[in-house]
């Protein structure tokens, strides 16, 4: 049995919503006889609820199996100050933590896992006490990404401190777990030793997708089936309207094949939608259709009715080093063909065969990719879909996915 403390500042649970992957990880690991601990914020942005400390500093509750304490922090919206703070509020409180939890659980494992590096310190603190080994798991590259994606200067305070955690991670870490495939030249120049480096993309929950999924109902059931009494062929779209998913470029295709019997579905909600709903009702797209989202347990149902599944990022220099969608995994786990739009190191899509992949934000190229995808035979992307499901199945099953994480430990 192997005790294992998982810090991650934003994890999730089936109750509160997202990140999901420390718990569906940290419930494998359950399964498999092993002890697991997770120290989470109060309170984050991608959650959909927030656990209730009613004042106290601390929550500690088990859920399916994994015990979560849940440190509180201040809250905050957006990327300025106040989430700094509540940052720095989640690292101070984790050293408070620390002695008592190397005492008290004794990890074996101490995974510091938070997206920003700067968990590194308490948490290698933690394992320097439980005589523990210290893993550093990269979601996405700080502070890159807070530079590329938010142009801000390698000179900015924040950023000074958080280069100086992510290189103190790479060298202090005993193993190192990225979700990026093509991230270790750069590991490597800041400092990473080559043995360290292991690769434990994101996954799926394969009991969530055999259990017996609820049907889709309400409006979006309504919407989709209007269309397809009309003879429209769905490309679809699930996830967060934002910036980065550049659905503004599915919406220009959408205009240029406004005459044809083609309907562009964008299910979900984010800060763009607004913006995205008025433009198209300006253009007088009659082609494009805005669905609220859906509750969890119908993805699988509301992805069967797309003909294709629609993915897509802006152009990013960022994307060199590999990507890990969890909407991807979805599309694939539906037995969806799949359009993607994205400029990245690793090509997910074309490995597995499930689908067509065009440059980002370029319309014509959707177009172009629809009409292909269209003049196929039924049976040819019902085939092109299912080789997307069997590449998921044999590579982001989560229980394969914890095992080999555990590998690593060894």
């Amino acid at each position: 049995m192997t005790r294992i403390l998982i810090i991650n500042h934003y994890a999730g649970s089936p109750c509160y919503g997202m990140e999901y992957r420390p718990y569906y990880l940290a419930r494998e690991w359950v399964r498999s006889g092993h002890q697991v601990q997770v120290l989470a914020s109060s309170v984050s942005h991608v959650r959909a609820a927030s656990p209730q400390l009613a004042g106290r500093n601390r929550l500690d509750e088990t859920i399916d199996g994994v015990k979560y304490s849940w440190l509180r922090t201040p809250s905050y919206k957006g990327n300025g100050t106040d989430r700094v703070l509540n940052i720095a509020s989640f690292v101070c409180r984790l050293y408070s933590a620390g002695k008592v939890l190397a005492q008290s659980f004794k990890p074996d494992a101490v995974i510091a896992s938070s997206t920003y590096p700067m968990d590194i310190w308490p948490a290698r603190r933690i394992a320097k006490m439980a005589k523990a080994k210290l893993v550093f798991e990269v979601h996405d590259l700080w502070p890159l990404s807070p530079m590329e994606l938010g142009g801000m200067s390698k000179w900015h305070p924040f950023i000074v401190m958080v280069q100086m955690a992510e290189d103190y991670a790479y060298r202090h870490a005993d193993v190192v777990v990225s979700m990026l495939p093509k991230a270790r030249d750069y590991m490597e120049s800041r400092g990473m030793a080559p043995h360290k480096l292991h690769i434990v993309p994101n996954g799926i929950d394969v009991t969530e997708w055999q259990a017996d999924n609820p049907p889709l109902t309400g409006a979006a059931k309504e919407a989709l089936s209007h269309l397809k009494a009309q003879g429209y062929f769905i490309v679809g779209y699930a996830g967060t309207h934002g910036l980065a998913n550049a659905l503004t470029t599915f919406l220009d295709a959408a205009k240029l094949m406004h005459s044809e019997k083609v309907a562009f579905v964008l299910v979900g909600d984010g800060p763009d939608k607004r913006d995205l709903q008025r433009w198209a009702a300006a253009k007088g797209l009659n082609n494009v259709t805005f669905i609220e989202p859906v509750k969890k347990e119908e993805i699988p149902a509301l992805l069967q009715w797309f003909d294709i599944a629609y993915i897509g990022l802006q152009r990013q220099p960022l994307f060199r080093f590999g990507i890990s969608p969890n909407k991807l995994m979805d599309y694939m786990m539906a037995g969806r063909p799949v359009l993607m739009a994205i400029d990245a190191g690793n090509d997910p899509v074309a490995e597995a065969g499930c689908g067509i992949s065009i440059p980002p934000e370029e319309p014509d190229a959707i177009v172009r990719a629809v009409k292909q995808m269209m003049a196929m035979q039924p049976e040819d992307r019902a085939a092109m879909g299912q080789r997307g499901h069997t590449y998921v199945m044999a590579h982001h099953d989560y229980r394969i996915l914890a095992k080999r994480f555990l590998d690593c430990l060894q």
